[in-house]
């Protein structure tokens, strides 16, 4: 009796995949972002929103899952049904630090309890700094900090973030030693930069676009592999320090289980949102690259950054607060 129950189960699990990929979508979609209104994350979510609507034909709704650190939203999407009504935004930070992090419990395990739809974006990352700060270039920031070991500050949101990773990571290519100085946020951050309590961040450039514009604080380099068109002329901190290009990337990731034709589905969607001119030009204006590609590249992306974080965080003795 029970052979038979579970024999009919595979069965109908096995024709209910192709016959849920035929009907998605068939309804709202709902688009979850692990953080508040106003970041990084937010502003990605809903700019492939509003072009994947009129794509699939239905309302894509960005629902913002706030909580630890974008995990909330991965838990509630990796035990969601598999039809591909339901999607997440995901973080390198997601996939590649926490679940390495010491000191950090999750409910579940990012690599594995949901399905890689596709890679989405990379923020720039850029190294700024106060104007009182005594050096306007990389090579003169490595000549001061080896002068004066551990007098330079550096700012992050907190052990482990993106920022602490970037300034680590510089500390340990150059032979530098600088002091980290976390805040519980980035604009706490910037008030104590531009004030010049605090020397440096390497963060994400769409945060500083408006301490740029205001000369708050100087851009000094793109720590990211190349330069966004918004500072064509703004050098790259890796042709001073060529093994440093930090890429602080954006995923898409459905339920675990999703069938490869929903997937498949999603790609070419996204596939034609990321090759729209207005789409194209609204990204570079928020400081946004696009790297739109299979679930294959999300996975690359993945694998590369998860051994090289992994690699700083231990060296390091890094851990979350």
């Amino acid at each position: 009796m029970l052979r038979r129950s579970l024999a009919a189960t595979a069965i109908a699990l096995t024709v209910a995949g192709p016959a849920a990929a035929a009907e998605f979508p068939s309804r709202d979609i709902r688009f979850l972002c692990g953080f508040s209104a106003g970041g990084s994350c937010d502003l990605v979510s809903r700019m492939f929103a509003e072009k994947l609507g009129p794509v699939f034909g239905q309302n894509v709704v960005v629902e913002n899952k706030t909580g630890a650190s974008g995990m909330i939203a991965l838990t509630e999407v990796s035990r969601a049904a598999p039809d591909g009504h339901l999607v997440s935004l995901s973080t390198m930070a997601n996939h590649t630090v926490l679940p390495q992090m010491p000191g950090i419990k999750l409910a579940i395990d990012p690599n594995k309890d949901v399905t890689p739809i596709a890679s989405l974006a990379n923020v720039y990352n850029m190294l700024i700094a106060s104007p009182k700060a005594p050096f306007n270039s990389v090579p003169e920031l490595i000549q001061y900090a080896k002068a004066n070991p551990g007098k330079l500050t550096f700012a992050s949101v907190g052990n482990g973030s993106s920022q602490h990773l970037a300034g680590t990571l510089f500390q340990r290519l150059t032979g530098t030693e600088m002091l980290h100085v976390p805040y519980r946020g980035g604009a706490n951050a910037l008030v104590d930069i531009t004030a010049g309590r605090t020397d440096l961040m390497f963060g994400n450039m769409p945060e500083f676009l408006g301490q740029i514009a205001g000369k708050g604080v100087r851009a000094i380099a793109f720590g990211a592999a190349r330069q966004s068109p918004l500072f064509p002329d703004l050098p790259l901190v890796s042709q001073t320090v060529p093994e440093f290009k930090i890429g602080n990337w954006f995923g898409l990731v459905g339920p675990a289980k999703l069938p490869p034709a929903i997937v498949a589905k999603w790609t070419a969607a996204l596939e034609k949102v990321a090759a729209d001119p207005d789409f194209q030009q609204r990204m570079a204006k928020n400081g946004l690259e696009i790297i739109v590609g299979p679930p294959a590249r999300l996975e690359g992306l993945i694998k590369a950054d998860f051994a090289r974080w992994g690699e700083v965080i231990r060296g390091a003795n890094i851990r979350a607060e």
